[in-house]
């Protein structure tokens, strides 16, 4: 579909977003994505063969560019882990339309001379994954070990080599962490960091998801403001995940988002690369859309233009709505049901 503003889907929302996967590993094994039961010393990870080169997702990201396109994330898995990221980021960097360039990380390889050269190469933001303040807690989390300080080492490196402000992201378990909502709020305030909450959220079929272990967005912001009060700030632009708050003391703001209690499918913009090359439409998707075929055909305008049809028939073709329905009884006292998806750590978040 086609508006004044650029291609849309049925709902007529515009492209406007794509993250991209550049690994299925990790160094965490966070209960939430990537739990040991399932994620064991046995669990096959992708070969080296089966990832896009860097090229491959360059093609990919021009397509989307020409599309309307103008942010990019990259996520894993942990990006980290994958060799020679800067490579990647400046030729990102280089593609006409793109705006935004950004890396989701869990900051525990984040030291200040790979954040610096992560900058240089033309990397513009940072969010990291942190979700709790202590040490025990967060171990339980990320379950291999890695004390809350490497994070902040990280945020740090991140600060100091210019990514201002870093966006932290605590998932929210009930059972798990939800006694860690006021110590991260806490210690976030009156930083230059913005911190970010995020509800449980049922990705993918590995992380046990129970509405019971979710903490909404309304008992979040309650923690909170019981200590810190806070309202709610207008948003910096249509479609923005995370609802803003900004502390009554001046203190910065905090955001919340809400995809299980409060979901915002109607201004959803993003589509999502996996690290073998298959979009995704949506978070909760079942099947994604194998690009590989074109991509590692000829590289002649011909194939670009065919690359770029794909995508566009693609989006034109979504009516993505998960979490929307999601939220919809079958019936009195039944169950909500939920269908098998694809895991969170393949396509990023």
């Amino acid at each position: 579909m086609q508006n004044a503003d650029g291609l849309t889907d049925r709902l007529d929302r515009p492209l406007r977003d794509l993250r991209v996967s550049v690994t299925d590993r990790c160094n965490f094994r966070c209960v939430y994505c990537m739990p040991k039961e399932v994620f064991d010393k046995n669990y096959r990870f992708l070969p080296k063969a089966e990832l896009l080169s860097y090229e491959e997702i360059l093609r990919v990201v021009q397509a989307a560019a020409s599309l309307g396109v103008q942010k990019i994330r990259l996520t894993g898995g942990e990006p980290l882990v994958r060799r020679d990221l800067e490579v990647l980021v400046s030729g990102i960097r280089n593609v006409t339309g793109i705006t935004d360039l950004s890396m989701t990380t869990n900051a525990s390889l984040l030291t200040p001379s790979r954040a610096a050269s992560l900058r240089d190469a033309g990397l513009q933001r940072v969010t990291v994954s942190l979700d709790a303040m202590d040490d025990e807690t967060f171990k339980r989390v990320n379950d291999v070990g890695v004390p809350v300080q490497r994070v902040l080492d990280g945020i740090d490196a991140a600060s100091a080599a210019g990514f201002e402000p870093v966006k932290v992201n605590m998932v929210v378990k009930k059972g798990l962490n939800e006694h860690s909502i006021l110590p991260m709020a806490r210690f976030f305030h009156r930083t230059r960091q913005i911190l970010r909450f995020i509800e449980f959220m049922d990705v993918g079929n590995s992380n046990a998801w129970d509405l019971a272990h979710v903490t909404n967005s309304s008992e979040i912001a309650a923690v909170i403001n019981a200590e810190l009060p806070i309202q709610p700030a207008r948003a910096n632009y249509r479609g923005e995940v995370a609802k803003r708050w900004e502390y009554l003391d001046g203190g910065g703001e905090i955001g919340i988002i809400s995809s299980v209690s409060d979901p915002f499918c109607g201004d959803c913009s993003r589509a999502r690369l996996s690290a073998t090359g298959s979009i995704y439409t949506c978070l909760f998707a079942t099947h994604g859309y194998d690009l590989r075929p074109a991509l590692r055909s000829s590289l002649d305008s011909s194939e670009h233009s065919n690359l770029t049809e794909q995508l566009a028939r693609l989006w034109s073709r979504r009516a993505d709505r998960y979490s929307e329905t999601r939220r919809v009884s079958p019936g009195e006292g039944q169950p909500l049901t939920f269908r098998p998806k694809v895991e969170m750590s393949f396509i990023g978040g």
